[in-house]
């Protein structure tokens, strides 16, 4: 099975937005944040990614991206 990644920090670059600036805006800590970056998390609620969404004046669709198994 593939799988689902986030390409955050490209659009956070495109925006020029740091870690820290983003973080604020959507009301979480630096270090949950940074594990959404990374990829690094299994899960990620729906309130959160719209709240990253709004910050970054984008769609999920922009920050999503399906990795298959052999890719």
């Amino acid at each position: 099975m593939g799988k689902i990644v986030l390409n955050l920090d490209a659009r956070m670059a495109e925006r020029k937005v740091s870690l820290n600036q983003l973080a604020e805006q959507v009301g979480i800590t630096n270090v949950n944040l940074s594990k959404i970056k990374n990829n690094h998390v299994t899960a990620l609620r729906f309130s959160t990614l719209a709240a990253i969404c709004e910050a970054l004046d984008c769609q999920p669709g922009d920050l999503l991206a399906y990795l298959p198994e052999d890719g």
